[in-house]
């Protein structure tokens, strides 16, 4: 496969305009996705190759756009709809909790529901309380719909692309703040199967379990570590749910001592449930208690400067992987 280096957001349309051109049951649907191209230009050029038939502009209707995916997948068709915000997810919850998520065991796995829906989370561009939510663990207590939180170009193009493909309904989850993040991606189509973590740095003092923009903070805290001669394993979930726990969990077993982290709020994280699962799972073989490293519990600020110490960066990160392997053993 050839390699050249482009951005998150290109790698995201360049996988939705690949997948449209080989299937014609594929488009998308959303508030200023046509023309416009998506308010973070994540569907440029998208209406202009394939037509407005494909690429529909909608009311500015949540419940509404999620409700025609939901009925366009069920008849046969791959709809890719766009929310913008990961906040506005909330304002179409019933549509995504009640109906998409539910409707493959309601008509006894007859059904498929293959729908994906797009949007961006994240602090760190001043968008203030209500445009920079992390809620992907709302959606991961949901049985019935996948969670995918890319941290690469390479990752996104690879993800988008699974997640069209796939029967199930997916909550697709790009950061706002990497969007100009530059990587080598292929060319051609290929696939990067959901439910598989990606250890991204080997180690053996310490595992860092982490998604999104903050596993890219994990890697530049474990380099920071490096230089103190701490060696950090660092694990890239990539898809939330379903959960590749094994991954993790081999890692634990070898370095003994692990922390999560995430940009979302810390108390009812879903790094409280990743630290549940090592516990239950692998809890003789931890010389310390799993830590975590997440958002305080408060709305995100609008201003720069408190925003920046709200958000877990590499200096935080790494804080809590000093303190993870500073801790005494566990007693047997």
């Amino acid at each position: 496969m050839s390699e050249r280096s482009i951005t998150y957001v290109n790698a995201f349309t360049e996988a939705v305009k690949l997948e449209m051109a080989a299937d014609p049951d594929v488009f998308i649907a959303g508030e200023d996705v046509g023309a416009h191209g998506g308010v973070f230009h994540t569907f440029d050029g998208i209406q202009n190759e394939f037509g407005e038939r494909r690429a529909v502009d909608t009311p500015i209707s949540e419940q509404a756009i999620i409700g025609l995916g939901v009925g366009a997948a069920v008849t046969g068709l791959r709809p890719i709809v766009d929310l913008m915000f990961m906040d506005f997810t909330l304002v179409a919850a019933d549509q995504i909790v009640n109906q998409a998520a539910k409707l493959k065991y309601m008509f006894g796995g007859e059904a498929k529901l293959p729908m994906v829906i797009t949007t961006t989370g994240g602090a760190g561009l001043s968008a203030a309380a209500q445009h920079s939510q992390s809620l992907e663990a709302l959606f991961c207590h949901i049985p019935g719909i996948k969670v995918v939180f890319p941290s690469t170009p390479y990752d996104v193009k690879g993800l988008m692309a699974a997640s069209i493909r796939d029967d199930n309904p997916t909550l697709f989850v790009l950061h706002k703040r990497m969007l100009g993040l530059r990587g080598i991606v292929p060319e051609e189509r290929y696939e990067v199967p959901l439910g598989v973590a990606n250890v991204t740095r080997a180690g053996t003092d310490v595992t860092v379990v982490s998604w999104g923009r903050t596993a890219n903070e994990c890697l530049a805290a474990a380099e920071l570590l490096a230089g103190e001669g701490m060696s950090c394993e660092v694990i890239d979930l990539r898809t939330l749910s379903p959960l590749d726990i094994d991954t993790v969990l081999a890692s634990v077993k070898r370095t003994n001592r692990v922390v999560v982290a995430h940009e979302a709020v810390r108390f009812g994280g879903f790094g409280a449930e990743v630290a549940a699962q090592i516990q239950e799972l692998a809890f003789d073989h931890l010389d310390a208690p799993v830590g975590r490293v997440a958002a305080p519990s408060s709305p995100i600020p609008f201003t720069p400067a408190l925003e920046a110490l709200y958000v877990p960066d590499a200096a935080r990160i790494a804080a809590g992987l000093r303190e993870a392997v500073a801790r005494p053993l566990l007693a047997r």
